[in-house]
């Protein structure tokens, strides 16, 4: 009777289990998770998070009021403490498929291997070219009342929206602030009916092109309009269209939402095979608490996939 061979395939040498693209909360909180479980963890962090002219972080439990780079500083020394995982400064402008995982090329022609991916680029703000917005975006032309809100409650404020998005805003705005104005930056898309209930709460509604933003080092001081003069302002919420860093979705072949964010399941993995994604780039919700638990949230799942194949 013959024997039977049996092949076992070689198992394929990568430089590093795990790559995650983004060093900063939701990458971090990945690493330490995967460190944490003996894996080896390559970090790419091109050191331009997206709040990084945000002055104080809120809503985060221990950390409230304190400066989003500490925050991500200390996170790092953490990470950095265990021994298999490396952080190293630079962009990947690159990544592919190949046999057994996935390869990342970056900026400085430098390329490495993995197993998985996790991107965690968060996202790039896309703001209307008005003078001074960006100088003020993220210190007093701000996005989320639940992030800012109690440091300019009871103030005169702004919001520069338009349609049925500020109509709902305004709804939410109105908890903190009472002295309300909506700046539509053009005709407004009210509903009449939303028109006269934002008029019954004295919310003034102002229809014309926004011109300027002045500023003192991104404090707001007033806005200034094409037609009617200027107006004082503590701040104006708005809200910035976003699109990704990188096209990783071509590259990878994995799908975008709607919104321009990486369209992930519950437990982070994209549409494609082995790369999950974390944090600001997976989700209009920018919360420092919800971007770091994705982190977490990527990592054991892709740990857990791991390992099965390796079992």
């Amino acid at each position: 009777m013959k024997s039977l061979l049996i092949f076992v395939p070689k198992e394929i040498d990568m430089d590093f289990d795990v790559i995650i693209i983004g060093g900063s909360y939701a990458g971090l909180s990945a690493a330490l998770t995967l460190a944490r479980a003996t894996r080896t963890v390559l970090i790419v962090d091109s050191g331009e998070p997206c709040n990084r002219q945000t002055p104080h972080s809120h809503n985060f439990l221990t950390h409230d009021g304190d400066k989003p780079a500490e925050i991500a500083a200390q996170a790092k020394a953490e990470v950095l403490k265990y021994p298999t995982v490396k952080f190293l400064a630079g962009k990947v402008l690159s990544a592919s498929e190949i046999t057994g995982g996935f390869t990342v090329g970056l900026e400085s022609g430098e390329s490495f291997s993995a197993r998985k991916l996790i991107i965690a680029t968060g996202l790039k703000d896309v703001l209307p070219d008005i003078k001074g917005l960006a100088e003020c975006w993220a210190i007093s032309v701000i996005h989320c009342p639940y992030c800012h809100g109690y440091e300019v409650k009871g103030e005169k404020i702004g919001l520069m929206m338009n349609g049925e998005q500020a109509y709902d805003m305004v709804k939410n705005l109105y908890l903190w602030n009472k002295n309300l104005s909506l700046l539509t930056n053009g005709k407004s898309e009210l509903t009449a009916e939303q028109t006269e209930k934002l008029k019954s709460k004295s919310i003034q509604i102002i229809e014309d092109e926004i011109v300027e933003f002045v500023h003192a080092n991104g404090e707001l001081e007033h806005v200034v309009f094409a037609n009617i003069g200027q107006l004082a302002l503590k701040a104006v919420y708005a809200r910035a269209d976003v699109k990704q860093h990188v096209d990783f979705d071509v590259q990878l072949n994995f799908e975008l939402t709607e919104l321009n964010t990486i369209k992930v399941n519950e437990q982070q993995q994209t549409t494609a095979k082995g790369v999950y994604a974390a944090g600001d780039c997976t989700t209009m919700f920018r919360s420092l608490s919800v971007i770091t638990a994705t982190g977490t949230m990527a990592a054991v799942v892709l740990n857990k996939e791991m390992i099965s194949e390796d079992f």
